[in-house]
């Protein structure tokens, strides 16, 4: 498997020419750094003439609250954003009162949100 890799700016609009020449190349998943990017990349898949998930599954990222509401529902990955806030209080709180805080990365589990915008990829 191989894998493609286009930049875009971080707006609806910005995804579209990266989405557009994903979709020509005919990959049928594109997974994008932003919710906003993914509705983008929707959008621009469909004025293509392809379906979603049917054609092309396209993935999220951060899981805002109104993915539920977009046509299709879109698959996200979630952030497990109360996880992170508590550890950086944790970690300020410590630093604030003279306990050594080792210079360490904090890793957290994202969860991938399965809605309407993927499918199995079409045969071929």
């Amino acid at each position: 498997m191989t894998c493609d890799v286009e930049r875009a700016s971080f707006s609806m609009e910005g995804a579209r020419p990266a989405a557009t020449r994903l979709a020509e190349r005919g990959v049928t998943g594109i997974l994008c750094a932003s919710d906003v990017l993914a509705l983008g990349a929707v959008r621009a898949v469909r004025r293509l003439g392809k379906r979603v998930p049917q054609d092309v599954s396209i993935v999220g990222f951060d899981d805002s609250a109104i993915m539920t509401c977009t046509d299709p529902p879109l698959t996200t990955v979630r952030q497990p954003i109360e996880a992170m806030g508590q550890s950086v209080v944790d970690l300020l709180v410590q630093q604030m009162e003279g306990v050594g805080v080792p210079s360490e990365e904090l890793y957290f589990e994202p969860e991938l949100v399965v809605r309407g915008s993927t499918a199995p990829a079409p045969r071929t």
